[in-house]
């Protein structure tokens, strides 16, 4: 462990702030360290491993397809990248894909595809985009701009225009910020790394409206929440409306990365041949890998399963906020989680956690994220909630 770490500190940029362990490999809902050690992973890779680690469908689909063929570039065509698209778009908004290599892409090609499409229907002045406060999506200069968070924006400046921020469920402030200079509205169906926050109903249908009325696109950016992780196939499902764009990642290639931007059939063309582009997206293995991890998803009784467990998690987390007053709050949707915390206590939290062999999150100093794999467990969602109410009642002692 001490040369794995004297090596990253030689020779990878410290951009992470690693916890203290090395993982050698994983299995289901474990990750193990080079010791033998299990750890039971509530994290899951950041919402990236959603069927557990080395699921024996999507290590087959990988071996298979890399053995076969594992790149061309998108000058040409294949077919694991036209089946996993074919099953994106027949389960969501029935248009057309582009895959990227993660999340911050998906999130850069539907803010291009949103501009292209506002100065074509109205001019160069319709480019702006709403974005709500404590929204993420991504770290390139486009999606940081559109990540309403100062503290991760200040160093990068000056960022890009055409960008303003509202407040998370305030429908009179969108209402007060569109006008028809607005190309998109940018919205997380649950804000992950700002802390779990669903957006409601209401501000879902006002955002809808609103961009129907002016004639903007109304993008969701289900890179954290889609695939199944809130008990549905995407979260947007939860709402009354369907977005015209929506951009997935994380856990749709199983492991590996790959992103998808997907436009509904009417702005399915907006982008042609030229405007945009990806090397390595949608390549053979991590597309052979997507399917596979569609056709788990779609297994009957899976999704039922996984709606079963958040519901089994929101009622143990309700019993501990109400057993202490060391918390505030739990939030979420499905197994999509957060206690806030009354002390920001959510850092040592999470190292004891680790101490006790299970991984868990924090989002902000106060924050605690729970993202176990779908295929999580009952009597293990019982041992991560019991470790946090032993270790809330020791700290209040």
């Amino acid at each position: 462990m001490e040369d794995l770490v004297e090596k990253y500190e030689r020779y990878v940029m410290p951009t992470y702030a690693r916890q203290p362990v090395a993982f050698t490999r994983g299995e289901g809902c474990y990750l193990y360290d080079a010791d033998g050690n299990a750890y039971l992973d509530f994290v899951t890779g950041l919402s990236v491993n959603n069927l557990g680690h080395c699921h024996p469908a999507v290590v087959a689909a990988i071996r298979e397809q890399a053995a076969r063929l594992s790149h061309t570039s998108n000058l040409y065509y294949t077919e694991p990248a036209a089946e996993l698209a074919r099953l994106v778009s027949e389960n969501s908004l029935g248009g057309k894909v582009f895959f990227s290599n993660s999340g911050a892409e998906a999130n850069e090609c539907a803010i291009k595809l949103a501009r292209k499409h506002g100065r074509d229907t109205g001019g160069e002045g319709k480019h702006r985009i709403i974005a709500l406060e404590g929204g993420f999506h991504g770290r390139t200069l486009a999606t940081l701009t559109a990540t309403a968070q100062p503290e991760k924006q200040e160093p990068f400046r000056p960022l890009l225009s055409g960008f303003t921020y509202v407040p998370r469920n305030d429908v009179a402030a969108l209402e007060s910020a569109m006008d028809d200079d607005v190309c998109a509205v940018l919205v997380e169906p649950v804000q992950g790394e700002g802390g779990v926050y669903p957006v409601t109903r209401e501000f879902a249908a006002a955002a809808r409206g609103l961009c129907d009325r002016h004639g903007a696109l109304l993008v969701f950016d289900e890179v954290q929440t889609g695939l199944g992780r809130t008990g549905k196939l995407f979260a947007y499902q939860h709402t009354d409306v369907t977005p015209d764009v929506m951009t997935l990642a994380k856990s749709l290639g199983g492991g590996l990365p790959i992103g998808a931007t997907v436009a509904a059939p009417t702005y399915a063309d907006v982008l042609t041949a030229g405007l945009h582009g990806s090397t390595f997206g949608g390549g053979p293995v991590a597309a052979a890998a997507g399917v596979a991890v569609f056709e788990q998803l779609l297994a009957p009784g899976f999704l039922e399963q996984v709606v079963a467990r958040g519901d089994y998690l929101r009622q143990r987390l309700d019993e501990l906020a109400a057993a202490t007053e060391a918390v505030v709050e739990v939030r979420g949707l499905g197994l999509m989680a957060a206690l806030e915390l009354a002390e920001e206590k959510a850092a040592a939290l999470v190292s004891a956690a680790l101490a006790e062999r299970i991984i868990l999150n924090n989002t902000s100093p106060a924050t605690v994220r729970f993202l176990p794999p779908l295929i999580v467990e009952e009597g293990m969602i019982d041992r991560v909630v019991e470790f946090v109410q032993a270790f809330l009642e020791e700290e209040d002692s």
